[in-house]
């Protein structure tokens, strides 16, 4: 882990934030509380950790570092995932930490975390609420992606991609939920998995997967449009 600093009202009374850059990875760690806003505007799918070779849950918003491919109308994001509310922030038991090497904290610019009393800002709010719901929906995850793994449910998936520029994009380790295997499960198994919440949460990663070919298509108008 980063080397961190527990957040002090007093010693860190100036310390401010800057916007997390939520483009820095296209692929963002999510949790199955978030499944329902993530669907309506991106990739859902599965990886593994490098470091366990377990699996995690995340959401695709470009095919790029650097790259978002979910934009509103208005500019935004059309998802914000908890992970980009909490980029720079640790949940150490009760407390928060942070990482001071980050560059979200660097320079004097962004929003105060603290304000005059010591009492935290709408901005330390959102991070504190961002952790605590990410730190409550890693155990549901867990047993959402235990299911799937237990009924042989998550297959790799193919993304290659062709653009009008000339280049060709792969996306190599990302897992899906098998359609095929799904409907043939049987009867009791699939009242359980409903009865847990895990059936919605399955057919939302597959519905969501009709984004691949709308984002392709997006990137594909960006290209079009002379720098």
């Amino acid at each position: 882990m980063e080397e961190v600093e527990l957040l002090n009202s007093e010693l860190h009374a100036t310390l401010r934030m800057r916007p997390a850059n939520e483009g820095r990875d296209p692929f963002v760690r999510i949790v199955v509380g978030e499944f329902a806003a993530a669907a309506a505007a991106c990739p859902l799918l599965f990886s593994k950790h490098a470091e366990t070779g377990a699996f995690y849950a995340g959401a695709l918003m470009g095919f790029k570092r650097g790259e978002c491919l979910i934009d509103s109308p208005d500019g935004r994001p059309a998802f914000r995932p908890l992970e980009a509310d909490r980029e720079g922030f640790f949940a150490l038991g009760e407390s928060i930490a942070f990482d001071p090497g980050h560059d979200r904290f660097a320079g004097r610019e962004g929003e105060s975390l603290f304000d005059a009393q010591g009492a935290p800002t709408a901005s330390l709010k959102a991070v504190q609420n961002a952790l605590g719901r990410l730190m409550a929906g890693a155990a549901d995850t867990d047993a959402f992606i235990a299911e799937m793994l237990a009924h042989r449910l998550i297959e790799p998936i193919d993304i290659s991609l062709n653009f009008d520029d000339g280049e060709r994009l792969r996306l190599d380790g990302l897992y899906t939920i098998s359609l095929d295997a799904l409907g043939d499960l049987d009867d009791a198994t699939v009242l359980k998995l409903f009865r847990a919440g895990h059936m919605q949460s399955a057919y939302a990663m597959i519905g969501s997967l009709r984004h691949i070919a709308l984002m392709a298509r997006r990137r594909n108008e960006r290209l079009a449009v002379p720098a």
